[in-house]
Parts: C-alpha cells; sequence; structure tokens
C-alpha cells in the first residue's frame, strides 16, 4: 500500500489560495466577531496547556454550530488550508499547538446541553460543554459522568474525546471511551458521520473506539452521547502513609491482587504533598515518603467490607500510618488536594513540564527509584502523581525556562521517562495523547510498519494531511525501518515554532 508520510520536521506547503481570500470567505461566513485574525487577539490561542512550544495561527474561527463548523471545513478543505480544531486548551502535549499557516478552530460556542434522560442515563451535549457541567445537570436526578480529568472545572467534552481522557475514578468507572456511546463528526471534506448508538452495541467496525483519543487528527467532534452513572450511595477514602516509595508502589499492586478494584487509587510523593498541602489545606501526612488515596463507594456494607479489605492489606504492605475519611467534607478534602496537584506545582517552581506513561502496577517501584536518579542526573527537581491503580504516571519536572539549557535538559528528563516506560512493558501516554510533545518517542514504542498503519488510517480519513497537521504520527524516515530509534527533540526544526 502507498502510504503519505505526514512529515514532523517541516511545515508542508498546504495552501492553494491566497490567505486573504479563505479568510474573506470566513469572515462572511462566520459574521463579526467571530473570526480573529489582529495578532494580539491571537496570543491567548497560540498554546495548550503545555505552554512551552507556541505558534500564531493564521486566524482562529469560532463557529456557533454545526453548520458552521461544516462550512469552515468545507473552505479550509477547498483551499488546502491546515486546520487545528481545539476546545478549552487545558490539554497537555501541544495537541491544540496552532499551525502557522492554518486555521485554529475553536468550539467553544457550542456549549449547549442538549438533551438529558434519566430514564435511560444518557445525555446528548454539544463539543463545547465543560466535564464538570454534565454532572451538575444530572445531579438532580442522583446521577454525574464519571471520568474526571483533574481539569474538569474547564477542560471539554469533546476535550475529552480527542484525547481519552481519565481522571482519578477511571480505575473503576473506565476512560472516556467507556462512558461514550455515540458521536457526531464531520470530515475535513465537511460530510457528518453519526458513530455508534445508545444501544450497547453498534453494528460495523467499532470506529468509535478508532475516534476517541484520535486527537483532532480524522475529523472534528460536534456532538457527544455519553453514559450517566448513578450516584453511589456512600463513599470513603483511606490515606496510607509509606516510609518507602517502592512499599508505596508495591502496596498498589497488592491492593489489586487481593481482589478489590477501588473507585479511585491514586499516589503522591512526599515532593507532591509537600507542594499541595499549602494550597489546599488536604491534611496530607508531609513525613511519608509517599502516600496513597485509596476510594472505596456503593452502599454502606459494600463500602464498609471494601474498606476492611484495603486497610488490611495496606497495613500488611507496610503502612506507617492510616487515616479513613470521617465524613464527605474530609473525603472531598483527600480528593481536592491530589487535583490541585498540577497549580500547586505551578506555586513552588516558574515552570514545571508534566509527563504522562502507563506502566504495568507492579513497575512503579522501579519508575520512582529510577526518577529519583534522572533527577540528580539532569540536575532538577520532579515531583510524582500517579494514577496509581492503572499504572498511569504524571511526573511534573520542575523547571526555570528563562536559565539557559533548562528546558532542553527537561526535555531530555521527560523523554528518559517515556523511554522507561516502554522498556517496563507500558505506553508513552495515558491520557494526555502524543501532540507535538511525545512525537518522536512514537519511535519508541512504534516499528516503521506499525507507523505505517497509523499513516494510513491517517489518510484514509484525511488524505490531504490538513487536520492538525504534524502532530502524534512521526515521518517514516524519522524511525529505524527495523526495531526502535529515538529522535532528540533538539534535532527537529519547526517554522515559526516559539520555545519560552
Amino acid at each position: 500500500m502507498t502510504v503519505r508520510e505526514h512529515t514532523p520536521d517541516r511545515d508542508p506547503e498546504f495552501s492553494k489560495v491566497t490567505p486573504g481570500a479563505l479568510l474573506q470567505e470566513l469572515r462572511a461566513l462566520l459574521g463579526p466577531g467571530s473570526l480573529i485574525t489582529d495578532e494580539e487577539l491571537l496570543r491567548p490561542y497560540e498554546c495548550d496547556g503545555l505552554s512551552a512550544y507556541r505558534r500564531l495561527p493564521l486566524a482562529v474561527a469560532m463557529p456557533e454550530d454545526e453548520a458552521q463548523v461544516v462550512a469552515i471545513l468545507k473552505a479550509c478543505h477547498r483551499a488546502g488550508v491546515p486546520l487545528v480544531p481545539r476546545g478549552a486548551g487545558t490539554g497537555l502535549s501541544a495537541g491544540s499547538m496552532p499551525h502557522p499557516q492554518g486555521v485554529l478552530l475553536s468550539l467553544a460556542k457550542l456549549n449547549r446541553i442538549l438533551r438529558l434522560d434519566p430514564v435511560a442515563r444518557v445525555a446528548v451535549v454539544q463539543t463545547g460543554v465543560r466535564n464538570l457541567a454534565i454532572s451538575e445537570a444530572a445531579a438532580p436526578h442522583g446521577l454525574y459522568y464519571a471520568p474526571d480529568p483533574s481539569s474538569q472545572i474547564a477542560c471539554t467534552i469533546g476535550g475529552n474525546v480527542a484525547e481519552n481522557s481519565g481522571g482519578v475514578h477511571c480505575l473503576k468507572y473506565g476512560l472516556t471511551m467507556h462512558n461514550v456511546l455515540r458521536i457526531r463528526v464531520v470530515t475535513i471534506e465537511g460530510e457528518i458521520l453519526e458513530i455508534g448508538s445508545q444501544a450497547l452495541d453498534a453494528p460495523g467496525y467499532d470506529v468509535l473506539a478508532l475516534l476517541i483519543g484520535s486527537e483532532g487528527l480524522l475529523g472534528v467532534v460536534t456532538e457527544v452521547t455519553v453514559k450517566l452513572t448513578p450516584k453511589p450511595q456512600a463513599a470513603q477514602v483511606i490515606m496510607a502513609s509509606f516510609d518507602d516509595v517502592r512499599k508505596a508502589g508495591e502496596a498498589v499492586a497488592a491492593v489489586i491482587a487481593a481482589g478489590s478494584i477501588p473507585a479511585g487509587l491514586e499516589m503522591m510523593d512526599q515532593g507532591a504533598a509537600a507542594a499541595v498541602e499549602p494550597f489546599v489545606h488536604a491534611g496530607y501526612d508531609l513525613g511519608a515518603a509517599a502516600i496513597l488515596l485509596c476510594e472505596s463507594d456503593g452502599t454502606t456494607q459494600e463500602v464498609a467490607e471494601e474498606i476492611a479489605r484495603m486497610l488490611a492489606v495496606l497495613e500488611q504492605s507496610g503502612a506507617t500510618g492510616i487515616r479513613v475519611s470521617k465524613d464527605e467534607a474530609e473525603r472531598l478534602r483527600f480528593w481536592a488536594g491530589r487535583k490541585a496537584a498540577f497549580p500547586s506545582a505551578g506555586r513552588i517552581s516558574p515552570d514545571y513540564y508534566c509527563m504522562d506513561g502507563t506502566i504495568p502496577r507492579k513497575g512503579l517501584g522501579d519508575m520512582l527509584t529510577a526518577i529519583a536518579a534522572m533527577e540528580k542526573k539532569y540536575g532538577l527537581r520532579c515531583i510524582n502523581v500517579f494514577h496509581a491503580g492503572d499504572g498511569n504516571l504524571h511526573p511534573l519536572i520542575l523547571y526555570d525556562a528563562n536559565v539557559a539549557g533548562e528546558l532542553e535538559r527537561t526535555e531530555a528528563f521527560g523523554a528518559e521517562i517515556l523511554r522507561l516506560s516502554v522498556a517496563l512493558g507500558g505506553t508513552i501516554t495515558g491520557e494526555h495523547g502524543v501532540g507535538f510533545e511525545k512525537i518522536n518517542s512514537m519511535c519508541e514504542q512504534f516499528t516503521s510498519d506499525e507507523l505505517k498503519i497509523f499513516h494510513a488510517v491517517k489518510g484514509a480519513f484525511d488524505p490531504q494531511g490538513l487536520l492538525n497537521p504534524i502532530k502524534a504520527i512521526p515521518s517514516l524516515h524519522r524511525c529505524a525501518e527495523m526495531g526502535r530509534m529515538h529522535v532528540h527533540r533538539g534535532e527537529l526544526k519547526f517554522p515559526g515554532l516559539e520555545r519560552l
């Protein structure tokens, strides 16, 4: 098969028409105030949550409905102009970083909850609806939307679909892909597809699973049907302290091995707890080398039984201190601390770089030990927060972009964490996506034959490579034809890319 490479180290010549002609067409289509071209007003859109990498787009288009989305895609397709979809911009892999020759498609105005059916336990929402807003709307019916990324107060459901987001409760309730039943997606040609259904299954290939987590490379999602989950009758959290990070990692595996599937099982090392506590006052044990947060939910009896089982396992695993939330307020404080880990890092360091790898649970101790050695190697601090129950790592490397060489050392530090994730039998990402950040690490994870399949899928949906180009899939010439080869980010050159 012939595969078109979407080359990450050079910007291809896309446009078939003058930018001015396209902008004139979009301005007439969208009306006043919905097409941004002024440089000062474009600045807020130059990056996502990974602010180390920035580029200005040609323009930002802000459609108000699906019909305008279709029209924008058709116009860009005719013109041969790249298009990058964007939700709330909370992503952490530079997945919505603009293309300098392209249009950034902001879906923020598609923010209506179209239908909420408490009997069928589903909600139909537009792509710009905030994650938390779904649960707020469902709350009067005793329901909620289970995936809960730390950015849920701001992130949109469309962005969650693009990245297959998780959250602290994804161990028991699943990722976005396990909680989405159906999507409406617009192709680059402007065709509307409805993928999935409200039934438990849909006929044909599982294209829904393909599109969820595809990072805006295959289509633009405009509408999502999500499953709603009944609120549990009761919930409690155990905070277990450990004097050694390896013991804490082994305790995670022991809890699961004992037959418990906690609603949440999170891990924070001492550095992370110390950063969070002055900010949130969650009541964390600052003397512990690591703490685990283990939540049980269900009926009152189920919670009592599971808490007892987990307490026994944690004690046997060497916990030096154990607290169980005594009421709902304390439970929420424990979780508030964990969810505030990223902003807390911003309080103690000028910049931080949030990594996102996934490893088997049994490797948590090895990874934490290795990260401690990497801190000395690169001369940088790293605080660690993990979705420990499913092995999803979020090391936060602290650096100062104003110090010469620190960003480069940070990138090398992060690349080594991802390399070790693969070596331990894991992956280079869990829920943040590949985006621009991890495109070189894809060469560590996949062979050239596997990458050809990725290119073939991309080409089937987007033959011209206009949707979110130069992201997620590395060019074949960047990776060894046989085996895997790491390419340092410093070898790549991206026109128009500003680095802080």
